[in-house]
């Protein structure tokens, strides 16, 4: 339960439900609800592929370029830690989504499912490293493993029904209440990659 508990708060924290919920709207201004719902439904089905393969996989690629989980371990959380600086400054880190990338999906009529929805504003990089850190933090426990995907399963799960209700949503909260939202967040985050620098050079050096 623990393993999960951490998972959850740290996978909601970085996938940002609320957050990219207001994107999604502002990204599709001329849609329907129903166009949205089902442009919702095909980016989390999309998410979860990429992220649940990447947890299963990503370990793997880091052995063949012979990189250990400690040294991945602090490196993500170093990643993790500018991205939850720039949630409390309210500026874009690059690991969700670039201007460019926001940009071309405002210009474009096409469907966002794929593109910049599920990558990279859900299964971004962001996502993805902090997959492969709890993946690899759960080792062959398969309890420990089974807990960790299925918190992946309940935050994209929060995800889709954000996503889902995000225009209701953000009329609700409004602009400020999202900044304010975000900003709390990221002090979470700022404290959860500190943790795994830590857990990392302690790992490291053998402490433990």
């Amino acid at each position: 339960m623990e393993t999960f508990l951490i998972s959850l708060v740290a996978l909601l924290v970085i996938l940002d439900p609320i957050g990219t919920a207001a994107v999604f709207v502002g990204i599709t201004p001329r849609d329907s609800e129903a166009r949205r719902r089902a442009q919702a439904i095909r980016a989390t089905i999309i998410s979860v592929v990429v992220l649940v393969s990447f947890a299963f996989v990503g370990e793997f690629l880091l052995r063949a370029m012979d990189i250990s989980l400690p040294a991945f371990q602090i490196a993500g959380g170093l990643l993790l830690f500018v991205l939850s600086f720039d949630m409390v400054m309210q500026r874009p880190s690059g690991l969700r989504a670039t201007e460019s990338e926001r940009s071309e999906a405002e210009a474009s009529d096409d469907d966002v499912s794929v593109f910049p929805l599920a990558i990279p504003l859900i299964a971004g990089p962001g996502a993805m490293t902090s997959v492969v850190l709890l993946r690899g933090r759960a080792g062959s426990d398969y309890a420990e493993v089974l807990a960790v995907m299925a918190a992946l399963g309940v935050a994209l799960a929060i995800m889709l029904v954000c996503l889902v209700g995000a225009g209701a949503m953000t009329r609700v909260v409004g602009k400020t209440g999202t900044h304010v939202i975000g900003r709390v967040l990221g002090v979470v985050l700022a404290a959860l990659s500190a943790q795994l620098v830590i857990d990392g050079i302690r790992q490291s050096f053998g402490l433990g």
